[in-house]
């Protein structure tokens, strides 16, 4: 992995930070960093949550335009494969993922933050799917996370528009969590991360794929999906902890071991 996305760790939560400036274009290196910050971060068993961030100026906007300006289809099926490969990665992560999104999120920029499980905007922070715009349409994700997220009609306005939206209607949208002042996006994110520190790592994880699971699939394979996960974690040193826990000492003090 090179400089091009840096991995910081602390207090349990780990920051995966995009460092191409001025813009954080998502070209094909930065791609592959963000796979390999994406594979540290899932093998790390001290980290219980992680937040992608841009920087203070923007989070990213976008793929990059030069390198797909003169491509061919064949080379943009082989290009668009590798960075779905990556934000799926991303949407992946089996622990709590929140985006601090600051300046811009557009195109993929939007779709990295569409991988997350929340999003902090900064009060001037923009987002868009202006695809459109170049006679293109998202190719990562945009077309099927975003409408799964604030419906189909809201996200089809954004898509085929290539509109860019404020942080008040993202928020009133449900594209954006929470919206803070710009200089307290990155804080902010911080802290709805060390919420999962002491949190039962392998139960979270359980949660999480049951919850996304249920987006693709009909009720009743989702309850059994459920059922199963919520079984299986008895099996786990958490699960007896908590419960003794919660016997001995009430609700909210056990200690968990992540096993």
């Amino acid at each position: 992995m090179s400089d091009l996305v840096v991995v910081e760790t602390g207090q349990a939560v780990a920051t995966i930070r995009l460092n191409r400036p001025p813009m954080n274009a998502l070209n094909a290196a930065l791609q592959a960093d963000l796979a390999a910050a994406v594979a540290q971060v899932s093998a790390d068993d001290g980290v219980r949550a992680v937040v992608l961030y841009g920087g203070e100026k923007l989070f990213a906007a976008g793929a990059d335009i030069k390198e797909m300006a003169d491509a061919s289809y064949a080379q943009m099926t082989q290009s668009s494969s590798r960075l779905q490969s990556a934000l799926n990665a991303v949407a992946g992560i089996r622990k709590p993922v929140i985006a601090a999104v600051t300046g811009y999120a557009l195109g993929g920029g939007l779709e990295l933050a569409l991988c997350a499980d929340f999003r902090v905007l900064g009060q001037s922070a923009k987002v868009g799917q202006p695809e459109i715009l170049l006679g293109l349409i998202p190719g990562a994700g945009g077309t099927q996370r975003l409408p799964r997220l604030i419906g189909p009609a809201k996200a089809k306005d954004m898509i085929f528009t290539g509109r860019f939206v404020d942080a008040a209607e993202a928020l009133a949208i449900g594209l954006a969590d929470k919206v803070v002042a710009d200089d307290r996006v990155y804080r902010v994110a911080l802290e709805m991360a060390a919420a999962y520190a002491g949190s039962p790592a392998i139960a979270i994880a359980a949660a999480k794929q049951a919850v996304d699971v249920s987006l693709d699939t009909d009720l009743a394979t989702g309850l059994e999906f459920e059922r199963i996960s919520f079984a299986g974690l008895f099996g786990t040193d958490d699960a007896r902890a908590g419960m003794r826990s919660f016997l001995e000492n009430g609700p909210g003090k056990a200690t968990f071991s992540g096993r």
